[in-house]
């Protein structure tokens, strides 16, 4: 439901109205509500008649989530152009869209499973989304010109019960990076494999949304409602012992941080601060993350642990920690 999903990011997490089209704008199938807030922005859509099948297979099968993520770039035809040499599967071809307010030059390239929308001509904002399946990796380099930025194994990224494998894919100029995870083998089911049942397949499991000030966007959002991951006493208490031998000093109060759950990762160039929401639909799939950056470039790698334990606690809640065999077979205890 569009409109009921635009007014829960409007009042949960503060965006405004920006646009819409429908019924009233001559839209007879689908209807659109985009919300903003700075440079961020989101656009919800429902069909609007009964029987529309590619809305209501995707419906059915991943509940809802994110239909298809759009880049903006300098020049849609020649990146087509190179994506089609590269084996891509271009759902529509470059078309331009225009009205008294400009026009702009789309096309529609086809991931794994979703699409990847290309727009040129457009302000553009960097920003952070974390898909599943590592065949994404290859596409997103031969298709898209992106290279390899970063990258963990299991030995890495692991806790008690689960462990992953992530591959951060970046554009030439790094303004957009794509951490591009999948679950490794572990004790029990991880919160990637969650993920991967509940929506049926490979997909956006989070978005970052960047702020200059996370203390008070987490305190607005708190007060507003939104739930986000807790992480025990204990991190924090670690976390002073470790940044006590650190070259890094944290500019933010810490116990303000630990009262608001914001966890805390660094290097000797700088740090970051980060929060992860709850899913914000009845599937345990797409959640959110708010994120601060101080001359560090990183994905939160050590905050992984931390992370994965939080969501494992609500895991086992949902009754989703379960054994995971060889064969991808979930047991419960």
């Amino acid at each position: 439901n569009a409109k009921q999903a635009a007014s829960f990011y409007c009042n949960k997490l503060g965006f405004e109205p920006l646009a819409y089209q429908g019924l009233e704008t001559g839209n007879r199938d689908v209807v659109s509500h985009a919300v903003k807030q700075g440079k961020i922005i989101f656009v919800f859509s429902s069909a609007l008649n009964p029987g529309n099948k590619e809305m209501g297979d995707h419906l059915v099968k991943h509940g809802d989530g994110v239909k298809d993520v759009a880049f903006a770039v300098e020049d849609c035809d020649l990146l087509v152009q190179k994506a089609r040499e590269g084996g891509a599967v271009i759902i529509k071809e470059p078309h331009t869209l225009e009205d008294k307010n400009g026009k702009v030059r789309l096309a529609v390239l086809q991931t794994v499973r979703e699409v990847i929308k290309l727009k040129s001509k457009l302000n553009f904002v960097p920003f952070l989304i974390r898909m599943t399946s590592s065949v994404d990796v290859v596409l997103y380099q031969r298709n898209l010109l992106f290279h390899r930025f970063w990258s963990v194994d299991d030995k890495q990224l692991k806790t008690e019960f689960s462990a992953l494998r992530s591959i951060v894919v970046a554009n030439y100029e790094e303004t957009v990076k794509m951490p591009i995870n999948e679950p490794a083998m572990g004790k029990r089911k991880s919160q990637i494999q969650e993920y991967v049942e509940y929506y049926g397949g490979p997909g956006v499991q989070h978005i970052a949304m960047n702020t200059s000030d996370i203390i008070t966007a987490i305190r607005n959002l708190k007060e507003r409602g939104m739930e986000f991951m807790s992480v025990p006493d204990t991190y924090y208490e670690q976390l002073r012992e470790k940044l006590e031998h650190s070259k890094v000093k944290i500019t933010e109060d810490l116990n303000v941080l630990q009262t608001l759950n914001i966890l805390v990762d660094y290097d000797d160039n700088g740090y970051l601060l980060q929060i992860f929401t709850k899913p914000v639909q009845d599937r345990p799939t797409v959640f959110l993350e708010v994120i601060q950056r101080h001359n560090h470039q990183g994905f939160g790698a050590g905050n992984f642990k931390s992370l994965f334990e939080a969501i494992e606690a609500d895991q086992h809640a949902r009754g989703n920690l379960t054994i995971l065999t060889p064969n991808g077979v979930s047991k419960n205890m």
